[in-house]
């Protein structure tokens, strides 16, 4: 998932997207330390993922304080 996908998420899909990103990632490091993955970049490029998931939630939620607080 790119960047400028997330953007256009609303802060409920966003959260949605990082559940299943996070149980897609949980298992590939199941089966990965079962049998090794054909490509085990793929577990990076889960992790970076559900990192732009959790950074894209923390912003928008830093925008609604400030929004509320104002």
């Amino acid at each position: 998932m790119k960047q400028s996908e997330i953007k256009n998420l609303s802060l409920e899909d966003l959260r949605d997207k990082l559940a299943e990103s996070q149980k897609q990632l949980t298992d590939m490091r199941m089966a990965h330390a079962i049998t090794p993955l054909e490509n085990p970049l793929q577990l990076r490029a889960a992790r970076k993922v559900v990192a732009r998931l959790l950074t894209a939630i923390t912003e928008r939620e830093q925008e609604s304080l400030v929004e509320n607080g104002k």
